[in-house]
């Protein structure tokens, strides 16, 4: 990935001055309890715009299955026959009994998810969203329940599912997992690479000593102007003037008594040896041979396994990751573009985990899925609108797979779920989706306190068992 000076300050050292300024007013905090032995890694695939959950885990006992053709006729008809019953990948979870009697499956383009749930390496988390505290339809009717704020907005809600609040929040709840990481002595070679984020969407990421690092598929960002002077450095002081250029972008020469200053610049120097380590440490050639798509996430998603193979040279024993695709806010012509976007990240989704098993790290790299919000039940002709709750899935060798946990309301209106439109009432917060994934990753649960602080709300509900124990090392 090539940039100017000016991208390269922007994309590098905007990030990295975040941690330099930091050093100015460096906080010293007691060693905290995480577990950082081994490898372990998050990956955060994000919707933008907010993936229409009903048309994607659909009910599938025939009754049920009337009761969204129902709900949604006009779509349906947008299809035609493509969501008729016996195109569906109809899902077998061990936990069906819960569920009592219902069926559920999948949307016919979600072949390869469909293969991860029935080998046990996928689950799906059923009407997932943001909650401040268990909340219930009377008490919205009543006006007494404590709501996040800014409800259906785009940007709010993708703020608060990464940072358990809207548009202006500063940490995200991964770059808290990762502070924690730092904070008892992980990573302590490759501190730089703890959070990497391949769409520049750096929120989720950021803690108080976490920052984001970018990459994509052609590794990190680097000086256009010096990588043309590599060409010209056996020529006559080519040498010497490579070297000068070098400098002049690492700020070597750069010396000033304002504290601020000087942090900026360490930092710029900082950031360019990191971009300097992760290029030389990826190389030229492929590190992972799995075929991916040719899309945008699959090529996120493929920087990210690249990553990933690189985690000794790195130093890096815990990471996590942000890839994020959009095109999901289908308020129209929904039949004709979601389709195609589901094949996308169930291609690419299939691809990340078998290049984890090609890594020998499959149940160590757990993936989880994200959205703004799903969609409302009810269709507005030829295509559906903001909603609340969604279902989500979490893919890996380690996860305790072939369950849908939490819940799946009724594809009806007017139930206890029902706060308008078809709109879900969320039944699992984030926050409980979030612990399970800290406590795998090794975080005690003073620090999952500390990274999700509505946590303590839903400390009454039985924890979502997510993910089996570490894989010995």
């Amino acid at each position: 990935m090539i940039f100017s000076r000016r991208d390269f300050l922007r994309t590098s050292a905007g990030s990295a001055a975040f941690m330099g300024v930091g050093s100015a007013l460096q906080h010293f905090s007691a060693a905290h309890a995480a577990d950082t032995s081994g490898y372990k890694a998050l990956v955060c695939v994000f919707f933008f715009g907010g993936l229409d959950h009903y048309d994607t885990v659909f009910p599938y006992d025939q009754a049920s299955y009337d009761q969204l053709v129902g709900a949604r006729q006009t779509l349906f008809d947008q299809y035609g026959g493509a969501r008729s019953r016996d195109q569906l990948l109809p899902l077998s979870p061990d936990n069906a009994a819960n569920f009592g009697g219902r069926e559920f499956a999948l949307a016919p383009q979600l072949s390869g998810l469909q293969t991860l749930f029935a080998n046990g390496n996928a689950a799906i988390v059923g009407n997932v969203g943001p909650l401040i505290a268990p909340t219930t339809k009377l008490q919205i009717d009543n006006e007494t329940a404590i709501l996040p704020p800014r409800l259906f907005s785009h940007n709010d809600q993708q703020s608060t599912w990464q940072a358990s609040a809207p548009e202006g929040a500063q940490f995200g709840w991964g770059g808290r997992f990762a502070d924690a990481v730092l904070d008892a002595g992980g990573n302590g070679g490759g501190q730089e690479f703890t959070t990497i984020t391949t769409v520049g969407n750096e929120l989720f990421l950021t803690g108080t000593r976490a920052s984001p690092y970018q990459v994509s598929v052609g590794g990190a960002a680097s000086v256009r102007a010096l990588d043309s002077q590599e060409d010209f450095r056996d020529f006559e002081n080519g040498e010497n003037l490579y070297q000068a250029m070098r400098r002049h972008f690492r700020a070597e020469d750069f010396s000033s008594p304002h504290l601020i200053r000087s942090d900026v610049a360490n930092a710029i120097g900082s950031s360019f040896d990191a971009n300097e380590l992760f290029n030389n440490v990826l190389g030229d050639r492929n590190r992972v041979l799995t075929a991916f798509p040719q899309s945008s996430l699959g090529t996120q998603l493929k920087a990210v396994a690249e990553t990933i193979a690189v985690r000794s040279e790195l130093q890096t024993s815990r990471q996590v990751f942000f890839v994020g695709t959009g095109g999901f806010d289908t308020h129209s012509a929904q039949a004709q573009s979601l389709p195609a976007l589901q094949a996308d990240f169930d291609a690419s989704i299939k691809a990340f985990f078998d290049a984890t098993v090609e890594l020998g790290r499959s149940s160590d790299v757990t993936l989880f899925t994200a959205s703004d919000f799903g969609r409302t039940l009810a269709a507005n002709g030829d295509g559906t609108d903001h909603g609340w709750g969604s279902h989500q899935f979490i893919v890996g060798g380690g996860v305790n797979g072939r369950q849908i946990y939490g819940d799946m309301p009724e594809t009806i209106f007017d139930t206890e779920f029902d706060v308008g439109s078809g709109r879900s009432l969320p039944t699992t917060a984030v926050e409980e989706v979030a612990a399970p994934l800290g406590e795998w990753f090794g975080l005690s649960p003073t620090e999952l306190g500390n990274a999700l602080p509505n946590l303590p709300n839903f400390s009454d509900r039985p924890a979502l068992p997510l993910l089996g124990p570490a894989s010995a090392l």
